[in-house]
């Protein structure tokens, strides 16, 4: 039988793979939305998820899905750009499960794993033994071994290391038809052997060895030309001389073939050491011309980056770390690999080799790890940084990866761009110039009928033009919907014949990914954004101005690159809840997949009363940390935030809200009883109080200061001469009604800094937890009272300081926005700083005091997310401390989330992952740094220490006898 259209409803198909004993099996609408789109331009809605978690059920689903009638697309992470990871029947995600390191073999330096499993915890497993597998992709934090698979996927290193088809040893597959097959290399006595047999694997193998036969020329002169041709199938590895090799032959195949159920890899060993050279030049252009010269120095990766790329970066620490690079417009990042006596003298060699090149214009070696490092990151963040222009512009994978050989890269990118120019469009240029292949988004407009006829003109031209100079159209990321159709420009009707063929050997009911490779989807059809696609009409208290206030807009910032999925620390805070449950639902692409979805109100229905978004928010600590860490810049906290506001508008709403939320206000009148409220809040009555308050009964309700922090500073007298003027300190309801001591402190440290300390007039709010409850009417009027109150400070130049660093962001980016266009509140925000940025850049020839100490320190979310780390360690540099910033994400209490009830096991479990072990790993004279209210809560319940405050760190030392503890 031949698949044109799924015939079950999604409910029987459910039903029936439940019974079927297949996984966990989910037709919700929220699943489905979810799974129906990857990090590509096409979105397919699929009939069900399915989420094996044994061999055996992979083999089930398949069964019951070919009894059906259903196609099957096997998806990892869903990083594939192509559209090969979503389609219209069962979506079976092996990422979640199916995920298990089988074996390793140091001896033999191969691995054995199941197709789920995300390639740097693999990474992990064989760096114990000093050992790596090759192929690395910049999604190497999320990506699995199955999509690498895939897709043949190849990364920074393959240059060196190899594509994943030069990296694999052994598959065991299973096809739509329920034939499990072990491949790998085959002599021609093993082939003779394997079809004497007689069964369903030998009919396989003598189908392909003859088609392989039949067909040796056109195997030997069209495929395979050079390492980066990955378009189509690699039949190439069926040539006698290549041992018949059909693992590999398998890789690349986008799921259209069969389900991988096991793969055995091979690992290398990296050289013991690396150099990284910066090499400047005018353009791109005349940076693809330079790579020749630089291959003949043998290095492990050379990467190149626009300008147009490094110009969009906001993060503050990468930002610094790009304005030390070169002055330039295109630069290439050469890595080299060996002993570090012979590094040096190869790094100078191959920066002398680009001196010689038109258009250099500077180069640097780079030998601190963390700067380079940082600079990585850029180019790991590539796919995200490019899909949005410096001037806001959408930009939009359509033309991924195409690749050359590198010889012809200059030539080609020239053409390239003179074609981009023709059709008025423009892309940031990055991706693996040592081996001919380009990454680059491009601003299609597929919001309206012309825009996407321009795509469609577009892509084929760019197939043409790749064709002429002996290119491929993909380079490592396969062809998927976005390049299937155009594959007969590349290689003519014959090859394309020999591409069917193969495909129906392996599949003859067309049940795998249909539309893929052969049988191609149009290259326009199933796009994600699309004029026939009318948006609901949503309105927006936020502005979402750098989204033309368009709530879809905002949302469709998420083009499915995955990052929020990485499980590793690696200095980023997003997205606590994920690495906790490892479901996609909870992931920041989840979340936006589905208020997109929501937007478009076909799959999710409901608009804002939506039940589906709202389960997927639930466990959103609204830490910011996307907002910073997403390359796109996708900011969850603030979509709940709207979110929560017209969902529950005119509704009742959760008990928290009414605590949590209103605390600042509710914190007034206990102040003036705080031991009467305390001895209620811990007495029998405590489980009565949490239950009605919505807060979860293993948390104990923080306890009132005896005396408010405003009382203490209102009657004393200030201190200090005061010379380098006022300052007013931001009095947050947190440190003023629970730990005063840490406003005491930062008066402290203010004063000996030669500030004189002013407050706010009255009781004043940054209305934070009205905004992260979503109730944005009343955060709007506390937000005019605050600012209102702030204006004489700020308009004569008095810098705002902030010691509760969520309050502090709060007043630096979350007012602005929720009163957008009050001009007063926009120059709030200017004027708010962090104590340590205060006292590094604006308190000239203060010196602070010298604290010989070790410390470990969290950031708080909010504060990675709006000002960085940058400050504090220079301070404490400063200070002499020795100090270990934890990249361990949140501390997972975060405000009001933690509190909530139903949410104690994922606050702990967050904190657990890095924070909380971190804590109690440390000595006792290990200082525990932590400027969040909610740090401090979470580290003092779950171990035992007690986290300080920069503020008390540094007064301590200024008074020791008296300061507070």
């Amino acid at each position: 039988m031949t698949m044109t259209a799924p015939g079950p409803d999604a409910a029987a198909v459910a039903e029936a793979l439940a019974r079927g004993d297949c996984g966990d099996v989910a037709g919700d609408a929220g699943r489905r939305a979810q799974y129906s789109a990857d990090s590509s331009n096409y979105r397919q809605v699929p009939l069900v998820v399915v989420f094996p978690r044994e061999r055996r059920q992979v083999i089930n689903a398949l069964s019951v899905c070919r009894r059906m009638g259903v196609p099957v697309t096997a998806r990892g992470a869903g990083t594939s750009t192509s559209g090969q990871a979503v389609g219209p029947g069962a979506v079976l995600d092996l990422s979640r499960y199916y995920n298990r390191l089988i074996a390793l073999d140091p001896q033999a330096r191969t691995a054995t794993v199941q197709p789920g499993i995300v390639l740097d915890d693999l990474q992990t497993a064989a760096a114990e033994h000093g050992l790596r597998f090759g192929a690395d992709p910049s999604t190497h934090s999320r990506c699995t071994l199955g999509g690498m698979i895939g897709n043949n996927a190849c990364g920074t290193h393959s240059l060196a290391w190899g594509r994943t088809a030069d990296n694999v040893v052994e598959l065991e597959v299973v096809t739509y038809r329920g034939t499990v097959v072990r491949l790998g290399e085959m002599t021609p006595s093993e082939v003779d052997e394997a079809i004497a047999a007689g069964d369903d694997r030998a009919r396989l193998i003598a189908s392909l060895h003859l088609l392989a036969q039949r067909n040796l020329a056109a195997l030997r002169t069209n495929l395979g030309r050079f390492p980066r041709q990955v378009s189509g199938y690699a039949l190439e590895h069926l040539l006698p001389e290549r041992r018949f090799d059909l693992a590999k032959a398998l890789v690349g195949s986008e799921g259209t073939l069969a389900v991988v159920l096991s793969a055995t890899v091979r690992l290398i060993s990296p050289p013991p050491a690396a150099a990284l050279v910066v090499l400047g030049f005018r353009d791109a252009c005349a940076a693809a011309d330079a790579v020749p010269a630089l291959l003949e120095h043998r290095p492990l990766a050379i990467e190149g980056l626009d300008q147009a790329l490094t110009d969009i970066v906001v993060r503050p620490e990468t930002r610094a770390a790009i304005d030390t690079l070169p002055a330039a417009k295109a630069w290439l990042f050469a890595k080299l690999g060996g002993t570090g006596e012979e590094l040096t003298g190869r790094a100078q060699a191959l920066a002398e080799s680009a001196r010689q090149a038109a258009g250099f214009t500077g180069g640097e070696v780079i030998t601190e790890p963390a700067r380079a490092r940082r600079l990585w990151r850029i180019r790991e963040d590539g796919a995200g940084l490019a899909t949005r222009l410096p001037d806001g512009a959408e930009a939009w994978p359509g033309w991924e990866d195409a690749a050359v050989p590198p010889d012809r890269l200059g030539s080609y990118l020239r053409q390239f761009t003179g074609l981009l120019d023709q059709y008025r469009l423009q892309g940031a240029v990055y991706g693996h110039f040592g081996e001919g292949c380009l990454h680059v988004r491009i601003d299609f407009d597929f919001t309206t009928e012309e825009g996407t006829t321009v795509f469609r003109a577009f892509v084929t031209d760019a197939a043409k033009l790749i064709s002429a100079h002996g290119g491929s159209l993909s380079g490592e990321h396969g062809d998927g919907q976005a390049r299937s159709e155009l594959l007969p420009l590349m290689y003519g009707p014959d090859v394309i014949s020999l591409f069917e063929e193969f495909k129906s050997i392996w599949d003859p009911d067309n049940g795998l990914n249909p539309g893929m490779i052969v049988r191609p989807l149009p290259v326009d059809g199933n796009l994600r954004v699309s004029p026939r696609r009318t948006p609901l009409p949503l309105r927006t208290v936020f502005p979402f101005h750098a989204d033309g206030g368009d709530f879809a807009k905002a949302t469709r910032r998420c083009v499915g690159v995955g990052k929020c999925r990485s499980t590793g620390h690696h200095g980023d805070v997003m997205c606590p809840s994920y690495r906790v449950t490892l479901d996609e639902k909870d992931s920041t692409r989840g979340r936006a997949r589905l208020l997109y979805e929501m937007t478009q109100g076909e799959v999710i229905t409901e608009g804002w009363r939506s039940t589906e978004v709202l389960d997927a928010l639930d466990l959103c600590l609204s830490c910011k940390g996307c907002s910073a860490d997403c390359p796109v810049g996708v900011d969850v906290a603030t979509y709940k935030s709207e979110f929560l506001h017209h969902h529950y508008r005119r509704r009742i709403r959760p008990a928290s809200h009414y605590t949590m939320g209103w605390l600042p206000l509710l914190s007034r009148p206990a102040a003036r009883v705080p031991r009467f409220v305390n001895a209620l809040t811990s007495s029998r009555l405590a489980p009565l109080i949490k239950r009605l308050g919505g807060i979860a009964t293993e948390r104990e309700i923080p306890r009132y200061a005896d005396e408010t922090f405003l009382a203490w500073f209102r009657a004393r007298t200030s201190e200090g001469d005061g010379q380098r003027g006022p300052v007013m300190l931001w009095v947050d309801s947190f440190n003023n009604h629970f730990t005063p001591d840490v406003l005491k402190a930062g008066v402290a440290v203010l004063e000996d800094a030669g500030f004189r300390v002013r407050v706010p007039d009255g009781i004043q709010c940054c209305a934070l937890t009205w905004i992260t409850t979503g109730q944005l009417g009343i955060a709007r009027r506390i937000g005019r009272r605050t600012t209102a109150a702030l204006t004489p400070a700020v308009s004569a130049g008095i810098p705002v300081v902030g010691l509760e660093p969520s309050c502090t962001a709060a007043l630096k980016s979350d007012l602005p926005e929720l009163l957008d266009g009050d001009e007063n509140a926009r120059a709030l925000g200017r004027a708010t700083v962090t104590l340590a940025e205060l006292l590094v850049r604006h308190a000239p020839g203060w010196e602070p005091p010298r604290i010989e100490a070790r410390s470990i320190s969290q950031t708080h979310c909010h504060q990675h997310a709006t000002s960085g780390f940058g400050a504090d360690r220079t301070l404490l540099d400063r200070m002499g401390v020795d100090n270990t910033a934890l990249e361990s994400g949140c501390c997972g209490l975060a405000g009001n989330f933690g509190f909530e009830r139903g949410h104690y096991d994922v606050s702990v479990a967050a904190g657990e992952q890095v924070l909380l072990p971190a804590v109690r790993a440390a000595s006792p004279d290990t200082r525990i740094l932590a400027d969040g209210f909610s740090c401090r809560v979470q580290i003092a319940s779950r171990t035992g220490r007690t986290g300080t405050h920069l503020a008390q760190l540094i007064a301590h030392a200024l008074t020791p006898s008296d300061a507070p503890p």
